[in-house]
């Protein structure tokens, strides 16, 4: 933050792409030339095109056919993960470990957002996607900043670092990337159990019932408050606000499958 550490920056394809997206004249046949630049990510549109958000008779077999199906905002939202995945992946064993393990709670943070927003309406499913993933970029990139170190700092460490840091150092990453405000204000208020910023449930109340969740099954014993006492659990209705036994919502527990089903598309 005193500006000794060099945040990442996204890959010239991801800048091409969402610069080629911002003009009006773009066609799905050049975009498919541009995409076809990076196989890694030709794949993964690929992989996505096939998962549980998109329930279609026909799957999609060329990279125009995928390209037609989701959307030129939805190839650009996917050209976004994909980068925060790649520029956030660390050689060394020990990183990776450490690494592993945050990215595996944020895709689950990020499907569980994603299909919520399918099942509840409001937002659009990759939106919630997007917004789940960036919220924690600042998590990732505390973790960077031990690139070059010969040692990483052990979990509980690195978590106090991210109560400190994360949300700080995230507002200045995507403030370099230039993403829309909506997502930098995401980041400040995920994990703000009593934000209530409209009566319509909103984006970041998918982000903080997913993030409530992704906690909970990852530590059952987290302090967290009940669901019932969260903003975004107040603007359900009935039958979409059933609980749990185990306090969860039941919307949830009742679609695990095909939120693992997405988690495998980001991993």
């Amino acid at each position: 933050m005193q500006g000794q550490e060099q945040l990442p920056s996204l890959p010239t394809i991801t800048l091409d792409i969402r610069r080629a997206l911002s003009d009006e004249r773009m066609t799905v046949p050049a975009l498919v030339r541009l995409v076809s630049r990076d196989p890694a990510l030709s794949a993964i549109l690929m992989k996505h095109a096939s998962c549980a958000l998109y329930r279609h008779a026909l799957v999609p077999k060329t990279l125009h056919e995928v390209i037609t199906l989701l959307g030129m905002a939805e190839v650009d939202r996917i050209t976004m993960v994909h980068s925060i995945r790649s520029l956030f992946t660390l050689h060394s064993a020990a990183h990776k470990r450490l690494f592993v393990e945050v990215w595996e709670r944020l895709v689950l943070k990020a499907s569980t957002s994603a299909m919520l927003a399918r099942l509840l309406g409001h937002v659009a499913p990759e939106h919630a996607l997007l917004a789940s993933l960036l919220s924690e970029v600042g998590t990732l990139a505390v973790l960077s900043a031990f690139k070059d170190e010969a040692q990483i700092p052990s979990g509980e460490l690195y978590y106090k670092l991210c109560r400190e840091y994360s949300k700080s150092l995230g507002v200045i990453v995507l403030k370099k990337w230039a993403v829309d405000d909506e997502y930098i204000g995401v980041i400040r208020n995920a994990g703000s159990w009593g934000l209530s910023e409209s009566r319509e449930l909103g984006l970041i109340d998918l982000v903080n019932l997913a993030l409530f969740h992704a906690i909970k099954e990852q530590n059952p014993q987290a302090d967290l408050p009940m669901l019932v006492e969260l903003a975004a659990y107040q603007k359900l209705l009935p039958p979409l606000n059933f609980v749990s036994a185990n306090g969860e919502l039941e919307l949830v527990l009742n679609h695990q499958a095909d939120i693992y089903a997405i988690a495998a598309t980001l991993r």
